[in-house]
């Protein structure tokens, strides 16, 4: 595994107005890629905003969209991957289903992940989103193993402990996290990072939009449950490393998955 320097962009956009949201993404992407970055991790509907109502239908693209293509070129441009939420329309003619979901573009601009949230969270959601059905999506970066939730789905152990029974090394869940759950970015995160031995990129909107007040605070959490980032409560970009030769140490230090009673877990599910 090789270490990835990882860069998290905080930021709501402008709601509706995609082409807007490429620009800011296209920016921040050029000053991730000039201090180093080699990931840049956008939150969850940041093309299109997530307070948008019917929006979501009116904006929702396929996963090889012309968003899809846009988001390609500033990947390849600034030769740094890209992970961007936005709702996606279901390829199948016959469907009208859109999904919450998460791509990961290649620093070569290949598509190397798609992931449809799987947990919806509140009537919103609910409203406007099919779920998805497929709780363990990873993808080869770097030499490190990336996999992908959204939001509401890290608050669940089941999810966060799939991915460290698959291997995964960094997990990172664009979010459109809250007030008054700000705890979830604050202590969860951290927790998750530590029992289950990965790092965990949480990269939230901020500010207020429609009825929600995003709560900011994004961060990078260690597998030692040390958040190496952390942004405040406005648009900002942070970066942290993310140290391959580390998370090698923490999980030979750290018995939890070598520990595990699997027999005794039967009732969970």
């Amino acid at each position: 595994m090789s270490s990835l320097r990882t860069a998290l962009l905080q930021s709501s956009g402008t709601p509706g107005d995609t082409a807007y949201n490429l620009r800011i993404l296209e920016d921040a992407a050029r000053d991730a890629a000039a201090s180093g970055a080699g990931l840049l991790a956008c939150p969850e509907m940041f093309l299109t905003g997530y307070a948008i109502g019917d929006g979501v239908h009116r904006l929702a693209e396929t996963a090889d969209g012309a968003s899809a293509a846009a988001v390609a070129r500033i990947a390849a441009d600034h030769r740094l991957a890209i992970l961007y939420g936005y709702p996606e329309l279901d390829p199948d003619p016959g469907s009208d289903a859109v999904y919450n979901s998460a791509q990961l573009i290649g620093p070569d601009g290949a598509r190397l992940a798609n992931y449809r949230k799987t947990h919806l969270f509140g009537c919103f959601e609910r409203e406007w989103f099919t779920p998805g059905a497929q709780p363990v999506v990873q993808a080869e970066l770097n030499g490190l193993r990336i996999g992908l939730l959204i939001c509401y789905d890290v608050e669940f152990p089941e999810n966060v402990r799939a991915h460290a029974l698959a291997g995964t090394d960094l997990l990172l869940v664009p979010t459109a996290q809250m007030h008054p759950f700000q705890f979830v970015a604050e202590s969860i995160i951290p927790v998750r990072a530590f029992e289950s031995q990965m790092y965990v990129a949480y990269v939230n909107r901020a500010g207020v939009e429609g009825e929600f007040e995003f709560v900011g605070l994004s961060c990078l959490a260690g597998p030692d449950g040390v958040v190496r980032a952390r942004a405040g409560r406005s648009e900002q970009l942070v970066q942290a490393e993310v140290d391959a030769a580390f998370l090698t140490r923490s999980r030979a230090d750290n018995p939890y998955l070598a520990d595990r009673r699997p027999g005794l877990y039967g009732s969970l599910a």
